[in-house]
């Protein structure tokens, strides 16, 4: 049994970039329905006792749309932390982003680029391949760049339940008002882990 993550940070800590009152939706509402229909859709099958990143990879579907959004939205709501004034990465990914993409605002631009060029709902993602080089996705729907044989590191929300409280249909200023709440040490976690 799938169950709600509990969130790293009170439900108004990433205030004003994103509103108590959304968080409280995407959540609580929008992950607790994923979570609970994986549960159902699994119970009694072969996949009811794997890990979530092998349902995402083995499945399709309900199945996979299910589980899907659930590692995708649990990826999102941890790599967040209350807002800081000049946030940048550290560490090897600092290191690998400016030999990636020749520095940190070109990757923002690409990056910001990539989520608004994405048509309809999905994800934009920052990841890894088997060597650690890195590679910006889009992903349709709840795609994961997991099923591409990479190792997802960073991704942002294009589907409009994640900012059209705060921004309506502004998803280019969303995506920039999120640099300043991504928490550069998880990521940097997350790609070492990776390589």
């Amino acid at each position: 049994m799938f169950t709600l993550i509990e969130l790293p940070y009170a439900q108004d800590a990433l205030q004003p970039v994103i509103s108590r009152e959304t968080l409280a939706f995407h959540h609580g509402k929008h992950l607790q329905t994923y979570v609970d229909n994986l549960n159902r859709l699994i119970a009694g099958t072969e996949l009811e006792d794997l890990p979530l990143e092998d349902i995402v990879r083995r499945s399709q579907g309900g199945v996979f749309n299910n589980a899907g959004q659930i590692l995708n939205h649990e990826m999102y709501f941890t790599q967040f932390a209350p807002a800081k004034e000049n946030n940048h990465p550290v560490g090897s990914i600092a290191k690998a982003i400016d030999e990636t993409f020749g520095s940190f605002d070109n990757f923002k631009s690409e990056f910001e680029k990539a989520g608004t060029g994405l048509f309809g709902s999905g994800w934009v993602w920052l990841s890894a391949d088997r060597d650690g080089r890195l590679v910006i996705t889009q992903e349709p729907n709840a795609g994961n760049p997991l099923t591409k044989g990479l190792r997802p590191l960073l991704t942002m929300d294009v589907w409009e339940h994640a900012y059209y409280l705060d921004y309506q249909n502004r998803r280019a200023a969303h995506l920039a008002a999120l640099r300043a709440i991504i928490n550069w040490q998880e990521i940097e976690r997350r790609y070492v882990v990776s390589c």
